[in-house]
């Protein structure tokens, strides 16, 4: 593996996670607006996901179909959806850090000088999407508070 395609390996376990998550939530949650919302939003994330794959077996890598287990984004996760039995104001605040959390990782990776162009740009787009993640859940949390 060459650093694009380790990178890429990261953000994929991470975006995993929040397709993972979003699944769970959206079923754990009691609002069934909130519970439309949280299904949309794995569906899109989902179709992130599979944009970084796609970069990442152009790449040469393997295509990854599953997440990290141990990483935080999962952790944190676990910890939304367990909050939906307090209710969904809590789970929306804490969907907000995932986001947070994720967006992150994407701007650690577009740090890097020697990103591959196509694989930087690929990773871009994918921060956009994340973004608008975020401007989602701050508007749930706000909405739920």
């Amino acid at each position: 593996m060459n650093a694009d395609t380790t990178a890429l390996g990261t953000l994929i376990d991470t975006t995993y996670d929040s397709v993972e998550g979003y699944r769970k939530a959206s079923e754990t949650a009691k609002s069934p607006e909130l519970k439309r919302i949280l299904s949309e939003q794995a569906v899109k994330r989902q179709g992130t996901l599979d944009k970084l794959n796609a970069e990442l077996t152009r790449l040469g890598g393997e295509l990854m179909t599953k997440g990290t287990a141990t990483g935080g984004l999962h952790r944190l996760w676990l910890d939304i959806t367990n909050l939906f039995e307090s209710g969904d104001k809590a789970a929306a605040e804490r969907a907000e850090e995932g986001e947070d959390y994720l967006a992150d990782k994407f701007e650690e990776v577009l740090k890097r000088a020697d990103l591959d162009p196509v694989t930087r740009t690929v990773v871009q787009t994918a921060l956009g999407e994340i973004r608008e993640g975020e401007r989602l859940t701050d508007r749930l949390a706000d909405q739920y508070d």
